[in-house]
């Protein structure tokens, strides 16, 4: 049994209160042919009918507008999540499940982890690859039993009724800490991997808060009022390494700079090697003169990059930042919260460094 599935295996009835659900969409509540997501008002009635008839749990419905395919989703819809949740926690709530799709499943995993760090929450998010109910009964809506969806409610149900602090990932039996999880196959059941070697954010919640750390925390937090409206601004841009011509990424990049990112994340080879060019490093340190981000990760699912080669490592004298292991939604969530919640370049440079300390 691996260490993912043994937290599943360990997820018992400890609850006091009504774990929170939101669904946001996805193929999860997709349904008929060809498959189409079924409108809110429809689905959760359903939804909800399924948990009482199937399940021992207290599970309640938050109340959402957000309901699309997730690959629709953008910075002021991750920021929507945020602020949902963190007004239901205000409430004193603290058991959550959240249904999206799986598109971008890990990015608003990691940014959720991001924005909920230092706190007591327990958030526990999930999708599915197949519909909850069997597409050839059209108006019947039964359970579809091929598919995943179900399973994976069940085991988000539970994890959330454990009540563990963190953001957590659970699919196919198996549970990550959210800022890990990444999807490695298109349509597969088994489509997303994570692992349990973490730092930061996973490593910062705690299992209950103090009236007065509370306090803190929401004060800090529930002071957050434009960030949606900032959020509309955000974009960070992504170049990715191919075999072309040298100053071909020296060019890209400098276009780039053009549209005013708030950060960058080049994704080299290898253990994140970027092709040396002179017009390149130039470009770079231009980029850090205007308060740019540039962060380097790697093409290989697992491993992050290193400074071990040449290769890689001369772009680290130009201001580049190391990904080190984080996934590219990992540090894509990193560099949107860093944007969101502080005023200047310098502080968020420094802010990474802080959390890489934390790690």
């Amino acid at each position: 049994m691996s260490a993912n599935t043994s937290i599943l295996k360990n997820a018992t009835n400890h609850s006091p209160s009504p774990i929170q659900l939101i669904y946001a969409g996805g193929t999860f509540g997709s349904y008929g042919k060809p498959l189409q997501a079924l409108d809110a008002k429809t689905f959760i009635p359903l939804l909800r009918t399924q948990i009482q008839h199937h399940l021992a749990t207290s599970v309640q419905v938050l109340a959402n507008e957000c309901v699309k395919d997730s690959s629709q989703l953008t910075p002021s819809d991750l920021v929507y999540f945020y602020q949902l949740i963190l007004q239901a926690y205000q409430q004193k709530q603290r058991q959550f499940v959240l249904i999206t799709g799986t598109d971008t499943l890990s990015y608003l995993s990691a940014f959720l982890a991001e924005a909920f760090a230092g706190s007591d929450i327990c958030l526990i998010l999930t999708a599915s690859m197949r519909p909850l109910f069997a597409a050839d009964n059209i108006h019947e809506y039964q359970l579809d039993p091929n598919s995943d969806a179900w399973q994976n409610l069940k085991d988000a149900i539970a994890l959330a009724n454990h009540g563990e602090s963190g953001v957590k990932v659970t699919f196919s039996g198996e549970a990550w800490a959210a800022q890990s999880v990444q999807k490695v196959h298109s349509h597969d059941l088994m489509a997303f991997t994570g692992h349990q070697r973490v730092g930061y954010p996973a490593s910062s919640y705690v299992q209950s808060l103090s009236a007065n750390k509370r306090i803190t925390w929401l004060e800090k937090h529930l002071a957050l009022l434009n960030i949606k409206e900032t959020a509309k601004q955000i974009n960070i841009p992504v170049l990715y390494c191919v075999p072309n011509q040298t100053a071909w990424l020296a060019t890209a990049l400098e276009q780039t700079l053009t549209l005013a990112p708030t950060g960058i994340i080049l994704i080299g080879f290898g253990a994140g090697n970027i092709p040396f060019d002179t017009q390149l490093a130039q470009v770079m340190e231009q980029a850090y003169n205007h308060g740019h981000m540039l962060v380097c990760t790697t093409q290989c699912p697992f491993g992050g990059v290193s400074d071990t080669y040449a290769a890689g490592s001369w772009q680290y004298d130009h201001h580049v930042i190391s990904g080190q292991r984080l996934t590219i939604p990992a540090i894509y969530a990193r560099l949107l919260w860093l944007n969101l919640t502080l005023d200047t370049p310098r502080q968020r440079r420094q802010r990474w460094t802080q959390i890489i300390k934390l790690a």
